[in-house]
């Protein structure tokens, strides 16, 4: 394997954007997330190919994604993390962040967020907080956006 994967017994994260499997996220954000129903095939493949992605493999069968919206050296945003349902409590969210963590662009990040409804848990023991300074942060919020366009 090349450089850009890691392996974790049975399992391995890959940054490789080759290796993603396209079907697996956007079958999973479009129809199963909270937060991208309805996401077209052709908005998540620009998403992914302006951001950096990690997806977690059991063998050759994608089990796990995560990306990362950065400029790759002041700030980054984690968005889209989740593990197909049929693998979830196996810990692949958790190899899924050892590798976001330890990535070199991550390590030099400033300022570094995601947002999350359900898995505080997950997060805490990465470091993250709730904002420093909430009352700063703004947002255009469009939560119907991708339904809307159909």
């Amino acid at each position: 394997m090349n450089d850009n994967t890691a392996r974790h017994g049975e399992y391995w994260i890959s940054t490789d954007h080759d290796k993603i499997d396209v079907d697996v996220v956007h079958q999973f954000l479009s129809k199963e997330s909270g937060w991208a129903n309805g996401i077209s095939r052709e908005l998540v493949e620009e998403s992914l190919r302006h951001s950096l992605c990690f997806s977690a493999f059991q063998q050759d069968r994608m089990v796990g994604f995560c990306r990362i919206i950065t400029d790759m050296a002041t700030f980054g945003n984690l968005v889209d993390v989740f593990v197909v349902p049929d693998m979830r409590g196996h810990g692949i969210s958790r190899l899924l962040m050892d590798e976001v963590m330890a990535h070199p662009v991550v390590r030099k990040l400033r300022r570094f967020t995601l947002a999350t409804s359900t898995a505080h848990g997950l997060y805490e023991k990465y470091g993250f907080t709730p904002l420093s300074k909430p009352g700063s942060f703004m947002e255009v919020y469009k939560p119907t956006i991708y339904l809307d366009a159909q």
